[in-house]
């Protein structure tokens, strides 16, 4: 990409990929076929994979020019106690060190939760803890970039403004920032006029540069949200979210990078939507 501009695709694999040849690859290749040139795999219950398996999984994309992402397993949490953090660290490496080895440039993860504390009390350990993982994998040759996803409730550590602090103090964070749970975290349908999506990139190039907005890693769909946030992913067609505005807002601010659907039944569908929608922006 000469030029800013987004590369498309989904997270997880689309119930319309032909079951063989089937899982990731299989993926990867009826992406490709529909254009959509990036991927987000879904590791989200745990990191069963082999290296052999990864190396055929990077073959395949640099074949045909897929961008790679992991998502790496929920069950991490910046926030954890001294007892439970060790496993989640584990989950969020073995995400870094497999998906590294499957040609993934960027390991998206939950960052946990605030169990009712400030966030001002809960970012310095969260930044201790995810600096001293980008440290080992650096250690170890490991570029990936770590990406703590902004979350769509209000209890759960991933403001915006989380994702950002931790991105300005940690070189190899930045944030996926996930539209659609922006516009629910606050419970009241606000994050869905241009002049707010503004705000949110102006305030994402105040903390990282300009540079920052031209390699965006971005989570849509619609979304179904109460009082107190995020309740479930929907598609574009059934949920209340303004696609045009926010494609305009990125539009204004030259903004690339990727942007990957996590609509429910038919990701591919919206991905191709929105595609067509930024083009015509």
């Amino acid at each position: 990409m000469a030029y800013t501009d987004f590369v498309f695709g989904t997270v997880g694999t689309p119930r319309s990929t032909p079951k063989k040849p089937g899982g990731t690859i299989g993926t990867i290749r009826h992406l490709a076929k529909l254009e959509l040139l990036a991927f987000e795999i879904g590791w989200v219950r745990s990191v069963r994979v082999s290296e052999k398996t990864c190396a055929a999984i990077k073959k395949t994309a640099d074949e045909l020019g897929v961008h790679l992402s992991v998502h790496a397993p929920y069950y991490i949490n910046l926030n954890a106690d001294k007892e439970e953090w060790p496993k989640g660290r584990k989950r969020l490496m073995d995400a870094a060190f497999y998906g590294n080895l499957a040609g993934a440039t960027d390991i998206v993860f939950h960052p946990g939760s605030y169990f009712g504390q400030p966030p001002e009390d809960v970012l310095p350990l969260a930044i201790q803890r995810l600096r001293d993982c980008l440290d080992e994998l650096r250690n170890q040759g490991n570029l990936v970039v770590l990406r703590p996803e902004t979350m769509g409730k209000g209890a759960l550590l991933g403001s915006l403004d989380d994702t950002l602090v931790l991105s300005k103090e940690i070189e190899g964070v930045e944030p996926c920032l996930d539209f659609a749970h922006l516009h629910a975290r606050a419970g009241d349908g606000s994050i869905n006029s241009y002049a707010e999506w503004v705000e949110i990139l102006e305030r994402y190039e105040d903390y990282l540069g300009k540079q920052a907005l031209t390699r965006l890693h971005c989570h849509l769909s619609g979304i179904e949200f109460g009082p107190k946030g995020e309740k479930n992913h929907l598609m574009l067609k059934d949920s209340d979210f303004n696609l045009d505005v926010l494609l305009r807002a990125l539009n204004t601010f030259n903004c690339g990078g990727r942007v990957l659907c996590e609509s429910p039944q038919d990701m591919d569908v919206d991905a191709l939507h929105i595609m067509e929608v930024w083009k015509k922006v």
